[in-house]
């Protein structure tokens, strides 16, 4: 397989961390991001990416094996702790080049990096108080 992720981000406890402008430059060159934030959260906002795969950490267990094990994979939720649980859950079970998104999308919009908004599913004045407006 090849080696996407070598020599960027940074490691500890044996997974790799990448910053949002190396995940977003990883999946210009066909990395998929696996977002694990659940339905109420990715109805507010998405990664402005392609190569999205959707696979919400309550369900993580029961479905993870159907996520493809031929790909870079980078785990995304809202600041990365769920992903980070969910990526040494992959590499746990086989899966080879496999990235944990430092930050989470927090940080990918921080850094100005392209983003899905959907303004329509939104209530509450700041960001703090925002709500999806879908059940």
């Amino acid at each position: 397989m090849n080696e996407m992720f070598n020599n960027l981000g940074f490691i500890i406890g044996g997974l790799r961390h990448l910053t949002g402008k190396q995940a977003w430059e990883c999946c210009q060159s066909g990395a998929l991001i696996v977002d694990v934030r659940e339905d109420f959260e990715t109805a507010l906002k998405g990664f402005g990416v392609k190569n999205v795969l959707w696979c919400p950490f309550d369900s993580f267990d029961a479905i993870f094996r159907t996520l493809p094990g031929d790909r870079p994979l980078i785990i995304a939720d809202c600041v990365g702790l769920h992903s980070k649980e969910a990526a040494l859950k992959l590499l746990e079970n086989g899966y080879q080049e496999v990235a944990n998104l430092a930050g989470g999308i927090a940080d990918w919009e921080r850094d100005g990096l392209p983003m899905d908004t959907d303004v329509e599913c939104m209530s509450g004045q700041c960001q703090c108080t925002m709500r999806s407006k879908k059940k």
